[in-house]
């Protein structure tokens, strides 16, 4: 085989690569209803800070943890909480588990990804929760961690509410969006805040 042989070889297989991986994204995004969006640098800034407050640690689930930067600022700032993203589309899911090799040994063991539907995923034994879905998805998720979270157990909320819940206190972000970080206990999830119903 010649050298132009192999190197049209070569680009026509990174073509049907970026073909199949753009094609699974845009699956997975018209399945979920939303595409998988990395969370903002002042965003992730705001989240780790309101972890932080709560003078704990344990294991932190992100649902929908997409390309992984959240769980990726979080690990690098919020020492002593291990953190658990969950994720359904193929491309993202992979990319962070690869990307999660490049941590410092003292951090990898403290983050795990794993490809999955988040509504049959099991919050039993989650010591915080953190979210950024689309108002359906924030609806069924809302009603997965009412039965399955301990009473007290923080759930932050990125740009959508959990419809039915009342908000402990609720964060302006310095963003371009001034998105509301809104942060919940369960336990709350049966006080209705008509004034905290969306955005």
């Amino acid at each position: 085989m010649t050298l132009e042989m192999i190197r049209q070889t070569a680009g026509a297989s990174l073509g049907i690569a970026a073909l199949c991986g753009t094609l699974s994204i845009v699956y997975s995004s018209w399945r979920n209803g939303i595409s998988p969006m990395p969370t903002s640098a002042l965003v992730r800034r705001e989240v780790a800070r309101e972890l932080r407050k709560l003078g704990a640690c344990g294991t932190l689930v992100e649902t929908g943890s997409g390309w992984g930067t959240l769980v990726f600022h979080l690990v690098r700032t919020c020492p002593g909480w291990h953190m658990v993203g969950i994720e359904n589309s193929p491309l993202p899911f992979w990319y962070s588990r690869l990307a999660r090799r490049l941590l410092p040994a003292r951090l990898r063991h403290r983050v795990r990804f794993e490809r999955g539907d988040l509504f049959r995923f099991s919050y039993a034994h989650a010591d915080a929760v953190v979210c950024y879905l689309h108002p359906a998805a924030m609806k069924r998720l809302g009603a997965a961690l009412k039965e399955q979270l301990s009473p007290g157990t923080p759930v932050l909320a990125v740009f959508f509410a959990l419809p039915g819940w009342q908000p402990v206190r609720v964060v302006t972000c310095r963003d371009l969006y001034r998105t509301k970080l809104r942060v919940y206990e369960a336990g709350s999830e049966n006080i209705v805040s008509p004034t905290d119903a969306g955005f």
